[in-house]
């Protein structure tokens, strides 16, 4: 089977300050998604695409979009099979990149799995996940129990962008992947013969 016969997982970098982290995060998690061998990894660095804030004058809904930054990301979502959050944690939430670029859209979301990789100190950026579960769960997409979560993230990142992977990041990845695997299989199942 080739990559491109592979579904595409969406990784989305979810951190766009100066000095963070979450590139590098992202970038190891794109390492693990292709060792896993189950998806196409499709990385989107929040950072890069830099979405203005929320400048839509119609409900994402109704899929009637006025700028081309909209149309772009919604190219990109919805050319995607799967999604995971890379999240850090500011003041116990997520992101406001992140929780914008979610806002940006709506049909695009529907019915996809998708898995958090979170890291920050001792929560590991577990509190962030709590609230992107609600919020994802809102735009219809499917949180799967399994995450990453990276505590001391600082420890784990080396000065060069290197990430030494733990046994706990490493378990935790395959059964991330293998849960939005099995979850996306069961939502579009392959008939036979395929």
């Amino acid at each position: 089977m080739s990559s491109s016969d592979l579904p595409r997982l969406l990784i989305v970098i979810g951190s766009s300050r100066p000095g963070r982290l979450g590139h590098h995060v992202g970038r190891w998690f794109e390492y693990r998604v292709r060792e896993h061998g189950q998806f196409e990894p499709v990385v989107a660095d929040l950072a890069e695409i830099a979405l203005p804030f929320f400048d839509e004058p119609r409900h994402p809904r109704l899929g009637d979009y006025a700028h081309q930054h909209t149309r772009d990301w919604a190219a990109l979502v919805g050319s995607t099979d799967a999604v995971v959050l890379v999240t850090p944690e500011y003041n116990h939430g997520p992101s406001a990149v992140l929780k914008n670029a979610i806002d940006f859209l709506h049909a695009e979301w529907r019915d996809k799995p998708v898995g958090f990789v979170s890291y920050g100190g001792v929560a590991a950026g577990t509190r962030a996940v709590q609230q992107l579960v609600q919020i994802v769960a809102t735009v219809r997409m499917i949180p799967v129990f399994d995450a990453v979560a990276i505590s001391g993230v600082r420890q784990v990142v080396g000065e060069g962008g290197e990430v030494a992977s733990t046994q706990s990041m490493d378990r935790s990845s395959i059964a991330l992947l293998d849960e939005l695997a099995r979850l996306l299989q069961q939502l579009h199942p392959v008939p036979a013969g395929n």
